[in-house]
């Protein structure tokens, strides 16, 4: 009997004490979604990585490129500086050219761009001589105890032997005129009312170097370097020939 009541009262219990625990089943929609939003969020990092990276690529790109344009002007600078430099120069040696033609700037210069010559080592009794006047003229040509050879009257005058003209210079006696032979042997001529040739160019033994018009006595020197030749003779043909 007791135990009839006890579970009338049991069943008597208030509903509302009691707590009841539903477990709720994954659905696959819910799977799903879960999925698309972790893919998702994994794209926008990757995303925001990409971004990243290319604003530092175009951060560098921009450094490099402006140091390439700095690099580029700086070019540009030199070439300006180095143009402006070379017209410069250019103008000093011109102005030295006009107004200092000895100066050292404008020898030096002419030393770098004249072609080298060859240097004439031969001695005057290396040269056959020549008369100074025609064979068929009627002067009549002295030569003094020390070599000078001298006569007066109007006729052509030639040199000695081919060589080249050294100096030519105009005084009151007429033109004086020096020949190189060699670099040791040369002839000076003076009093020469007129002279057909011009310094640097070279004359030839049979051919008439200069003219007198008998105004001015005419004198001819030899000199090996620095010493006045007198080892010469001069016969009636005014021919000239070494003496032995």
């Amino acid at each position: 009997m007791q135990e009839e009541v006890d579970y009338a009262e049991m069943l008597e219990i208030p509903v509302s004490t009691v707590n009841v625990v539903r477990k709720k089943n994954k659905k696959k929609g819910d799977i799903k979604e879960k999925v698309i939003e972790r893919v998702n969020e994994r794209m926008e990092e990757s995303a925001a990585d990409f971004v990243g990276e290319e604003e530092s690529r175009v951060a560098e790109s921009v450094l490099v490129e402006g140091g390439v344009d700095k690099g580029r002007e700086r070019g540009r600078r030199i070439v300006v500086g180095e143009f402006v430099a070379a017209c410069l120069l250019c103008v000093c040696i011109f102005l030295t050219n006009v107004f200092m033609s000895d100066s050292a700037i404008n020898t030096f210069m002419k030393s770098l761009f004249s072609p080298a010559v060859a240097a004439d080592k031969r001695t005057y009794n290396d040269f056959t001589l020549s008369g100074i006047v025609s064979e068929r003229s009627a002067l009549s040509v002295e030569t003094s105890p020390t070599g000078v050879m001298s006569f007066t009257g109007e006729t052509m005058v030639y040199p000695v032997c081919d060589g080249k003209v050294g100096s030519l210079s105009e005084g009151e006696e007429g033109y004086t005129l020096v020949i190189s032979h060699s670099d040791s042997f040369q002839s000076i001529v003076t009093g020469l009312t007129n002279v057909y040739y011009a310094v640097g160019e070279t004359v030839k033994g049979n051919l008439p170097v200069g003219y007198t018009d008998g105004g001015n006595k005419v004198q001819v020197m030899l000199y090996e370097k620095d010493s006045l030749l007198n080892c010469f003779a001069v016969d009636s043909k005014n021919c000239i020939s070494w003496k032995e």
